[in-house]
Formats: C-alpha cells, sequence, structure tokens
C-alpha cells in the first residue's frame, strides 16, 4: 500500500523536520511548473525516474535547469548499460506516482530499496528545495539537510553526483 501524500507530510512532521507546502494547479512538466515561480521558494527540482540495461533504477534530483546527457550520467550514477527512462507503471508500481509527481520525496514509498537515489551535488547548498510530495498538485518546500534526513529515515543513502562540466570515462 502506497502512502498518500498527507501521510507522508505526517511523516516529514514527525521526524521534526520542517517543510512548507503550496496547492496549485497540477504540473507534468518541469516547464509547467515553471509558471509558478514567485508562488513557491526554494531552488526547484527536476526528477528523472530511469533504468539502466539491467533493470536497476535510479531517481535522479537536479536543479531544474541542468542540462543532462543520459549517457554521461550513466557513468556518474553507476548504471550497468544505457540509461533510459523508466515506464510509467515501473514509476507507479516502485515509487506510488505518477509521471510528474516524481521527486525525492517517493522514497517514502520504496520499502524494498529497489531504486538508488541521486542528488547533484548543488542541490545540497540550495537554502531551500521545493518537490511535490508524492502529488503533481502541491510543492513543498524543506531544507537540503532535512532531505537528507528523510531520505536516510527511509533508508535511502543517497548518492552524490556532480554534473557540471564534461565528464568523460577513462
Amino acid at each position: 500500500m502506497q502512502i498518500t501524500s498527507t501521510e507522508l507530510l505526517g511523516y516529514l512532521t514527525e521526524l521534526g523536520i520542517t517543510t512548507s507546502t503550496t496547492h496549485h494547479p497540477p504540473v507534468r512538466t518541469a516547464a509547467e511548473a515553471q509558471t509558478l515561480r514567485g508562488q513557491i521558494v526554494g531552488t526547484h527540482t527536476k526528477n528523472l525516474f530511469l533504468r539502466d540495461a539491467k533493470r536497476n533504477y535510479f531517481m535522479v534530483c537536479l536543479e531544474e535547469d541542468t542540462h543532462v546527457d543520459l549517457k554521461q550520467l550513466r557513468f556518474l550514477v553507476g548504471a550497468r548499460g544505457g540509461l533510459s527512462f523508466g515506464s510509467p507503471e515501473a514509476l507507479h508500481e516502485m515509487l506510488g506516482v505518477i509521471p510528474g509527481a516524481v521527486s525525492p520525496l517517493c522514497a517514502i514509498n520504496d520499502r524494498s530499496g529497489s531504486v538508488t537515489f541521486v542528488l547533484e551535488r548543488k542541490l545540497l547548498s540550495a537554502d531551500l528545495l521545493s518537490c511535490h510530495p508524492l502529488t503533481n498538485d502541491c510543492t513543498t518546500s524543506l531544507s537540503p539537510d532535512h532531505l537528507l534526513i528523510f531520505l536516510r529515515e527511509t533508508n535511502h543513502e543517497p548518492q552524490i553526483i556532480s554534473v557540471d562540466g564534461d565528464y568523460h570515462p577513462s
């Protein structure tokens, strides 16, 4: 059984994590979410649900304007073979959300630890991070330190990567 947005926000409160949640019309893409700028505080995220050739899954969280080359990203996250986007069915089964609602807060629904959570290093220096709390009709802002506490409490020690510059494996 998947956790609801309300249950997630309650869990964050139980952990002593301070959040601010703004309700808005549903958004499915980072471009749609940009129409909300000025209403929601924090660094906004782009979240990619990916899988490699061996069906290992990754949830990669980046600053929303970060350009990503999946061919290079595969080396940064340790993927086995090329990366492609995970199917909506796998997303729902593994993280309990629909496309457009993906965020690192989905870790609460990955009880089996099947998904590797990856954060872009730049996110850790933000004052606040803004991401969806399991639904795409609201956005929750929290500190990077609180996000790390949450991920660790859900047994998801995140990989921290830097995607700045060109990466060429040796």
